[in-house]
């Protein structure tokens, strides 16, 4: 409904007949009926009218039955109040919506109480093997105290540092740069 108009006539259409249905039909077939939702097609010329039944079965069929039959008197009604060239046809059509929701609340109900008992069975239960299974990277620490550290390799560190002049080089760089200049 991106038709801005459309939804004005909706809107209409779905107070005039929820106004009629409230003074009610002289058909004893109709039950307790709730208007949910009006949908009007762009060009005004068709209206879906979705509606639920309180009741069991049998009053469903027997109000959607009601209303089949009041269709055109409904029509009228709607065309005399409208006020627009065209009254678009009327389909009532029966609104699942609070069934499907009612069965969507039994589904998350269940969850919870699986959720509930899984939650009771963790409640005294141990792992099976170490707690966390993992190998961790060893630390500083734990290297030292294993004395994992090697003081033989002392002979690759140059120590050379205190022979080097302002610019960070050393005595031997330094003759290899006369030599070439």
């Amino acid at each position: 409904m991106s038709n801005p108009r459309a939804g004005k006539v909706a809107e209409r259409i779905h107070q005039i007949i929820a106004r009629r249905l409230d003074k009610g039909l002289r058909d004893p077939r109709l039950g307790f009926v709730t208007i949910t939702e009006v949908r009007v097609t762009g060009d005004l010329q068709s209206a879906s009218v979705f509606y639920t039944v309180y009741g069991d079965e049998a009053t469903q069929t027997d109000t959607a039955a009601a209303l089949k039959a009041a269709t055109g008197m409904l029509r009228s009604e709607v065309g005399k109040q409208l006020g627009t060239r065209l009254t678009p046809t009327l389909e009532f059509i029966h609104d699942e919506l609070p069934s499907s929701a009612e069965h969507l609340n039994e589904l998350l109900a269940e969850a919870k109480r699986r959720d509930d008992a899984a939650r009771e069975l963790a409640v005294g239960a141990t792992y099976a093997g170490e707690a966390d299974p993992y190998e961790k990277p060893r630390t500083l620490e734990d290297a030292v105290e294993a004395d994992d550290f090697d003081d033989d390799d002392d002979s690759e560190i140059d120590d050379d540092f205190d022979e080097e002049d302002e610019d960070g080089l050393d005595e031997e760089e330094l003759e290899d740069d006369e030599e070439r200049d």
